[in-house]
């Protein structure tokens, strides 16, 4: 059983930034997959950023250009760094790891982007 821990989050104003960590109690060199989702109020639960085992990473184009996703393995943590933030990011942003095909999400932490 994997567990997933997110921390990072809170109220930021726009055009501010915020680290957001997941870290994770088993290896993640292991993980094929990981990444972090979000979802706004009454919307759907939507990819953000991915990375793979080799490195590869991907965003959606919404963030673009200001989010980056990156994975320490050494320390079992994969980060979003946020930054120009925008009201429309807000967002509860959930950590997802996928080990052997199984995915595993995290609990879930809370931004805010408000002035």
């Amino acid at each position: 059983q994997v567990q997933l821990v997110e921390s990072g989050g809170g109220l930021v104003q726009p055009g501010g930034s915020l680290r957001l960590s997941c870290a994770a109690s088993g290896s993640i060199f292991s993980a094929s997959f990981m990444g972090w989702y979000r979802q706004a109020p009454g919307k759907q639960r939507e990819l953000v950023a991915a990375i793979d085992s080799g490195g590869s990473t991907n965003v959606v184009d919404s963030v673009k250009g200001r989010f980056t996703i990156s994975r320490d393995n050494a320390k079992n943590t994969v980060s979003l760094q946020m930054n120009s933030l925008k009201p429309e990011d807000t967002a509860i942003y959930y950590c997802n790891a996928v080990y052997s095909g199984w995915p595993y999400w995290g609990q879930g932490i809370q931004v805010t982007v408000s002035s």
